[in-house]
């Protein structure tokens, strides 16, 4: 009896060490979960006010727009990002193809020059129109671009999280890592440090003022940038979410970027 209770425990013991998660497989569980939640959203729109905010404290507001297409098997997302004012980049458009396992494709269309620029993969940590988010920012973070490890468990902002360390897989990230705080309830991610090459702390981002659409996708109204090394930041208001608005492929092509309106 007593043999069978210690082998009995023996194996108990057993499975649940076979069965307990590493934190790189706990930290890409959360990632895979996060991303799920956000799928089936087929198509987005949103207008937007991006204020850049110099180390004085300075505003300098502008206002764009954003059109989303969602990717389908081992395509990632696709976006067109369009500039209203300031009238000296009215005009100026951005269009990206986010990749699952490869460097992503960004054009940048300048329209006093008419012509359609292509940015180079060493380029992606150069910053966005003068702003403190990098062009590999506003790409679409798919899960395959990045390692994950879980760290912690952890209040932040009265909501309990994941603490999630990620790191980079494209070798000309500007990060080495990024550490994201997620929170239980919804996967969404409230806040990320940014490291640079020489693992110093770079920026931080805070996703506030989250929004439920149509019962199940979760967006920020407000996205704060702060950049620790220079004092500056950039702040982006978003508004006006469409969901579902029947956008496609031919909506976000070179071609598109010229006569973006």
């Amino acid at each position: 009896m007593l043999k069978t209770i210690f082998v009995s425990s023996v194996l108990a013991v057993s499975c649940a060490m076979s069965f307990a998660q590493t934190p790189e497989q706990k930290g890409l569980d959360i990632a895979v979960e996060s991303d799920k939640r956000d799928q089936g959203f087929d198509d987005s729109m949103v207008s937007l006010r991006m204020v850049l905010i110099d180390s004085k404290g300075t505003e300098s507001p502008r206002k764009l727009r954003i059109k989303a297409l969602e990717g389908e098997g081992e395509e990632g997302d696709k976006s067109l990002m369009i500039f209203d004012t300031p009238i000296d980049q009215k005009g100026v458009a951005m269009l990206t193809y986010t990749h699952k396992t490869k460097a992503d494709d960004q054009w940048l269309y300048l329209p006093a020059l008419k012509r359609v620029k292509k940015i180079s993969s060493k380029n992606k940590s150069g910053p966005f129109v003068g702003s403190e988010f990098a062009f590999e920012d506003i790409s679409a973070q798919e899960v395959e671009k990045y390692k994950y490890k879980y760290l912690r468990d952890e209040t932040y902002d009265g909501k309990d999280c994941f603490v999630v360390e990620r790191y980079p897989t494209d070798r000309y990230s500007g990060y080495t890592k990024q550490v994201a705080w997620i929170d239980k309830e919804g996967y969404r991610p409230l806040k990320i440090d940014f490291y640079d090459r020489k693992d110093s702390l770079l920026k931080t981002l805070e996703n506030k003022e989250y929004k439920k659409y149509l019962d199940k996708y979760w967006r920020p109204n407000i996205s704060f940038m702060r950049n620790h090394q220079t004092g500056k930041a950039t702040r982006l208001e978003y508004k006006d979410y469409e969901f579902k608005v029947g956008l496609n492929n031919k909506e976000f092509t070179k071609n598109s970027l010229k006569r973006a309106k």
